[in-house]
């Protein structure tokens, strides 16, 4: 069982690992979001964003290997997915590069979940 909960936590650091290459700059997040970002504040926000998901990707990709870290991962990883895909269903009308993100986010959720279970009943 400890393998499937690795498992799991590896998948929900990739998915929050990806948008990691958007600190590169606004082609990078023009081609992750599908928006171009021409305005400088935004694209601070937006490149600080990315660091962010990186941070707690790698953070979830350690805890994958580290048991006593993988409640703490699991509820930050939760609480990252769930939060953007009611933000994105409360707002709607995005694009297809976000509903891509809100597709990868709502296998997170079932990862994490999945993992969630296990983890409680070890």
């Amino acid at each position: 069982m400890e393998k499937i909960i690795t498992g799991l936590l590896v998948l929900v650091a990739i998915i929050h690992l990806l948008p990691l290459s958007g600190v590169l700059g606004v082609e990078r997040l023009a081609a992750l979001y599908g928006n171009s970002i021409s305005e400088p504040n935004l694209e601070i926000l937006m490149r600080h964003r990315a660091v962010l998901f990186g941070l707690l990707g790698l953070f979830l990709l350690y805890a994958a290997f580290t048991p006593s870290l993988q409640w703490l991962a699991i509820v930050a990883g939760f609480v990252s997915v769930v939060s953007f895909m009611v933000i994105a269903w409360s707002v709607g009308g995005y694009n297809d590069s976000i509903h891509k993100v809100v597709i990868a986010d709502i296998i997170a959720v079932i990862a994490l979940v999945i993992a969630g279970i296990i983890n409680a009943t070890r």
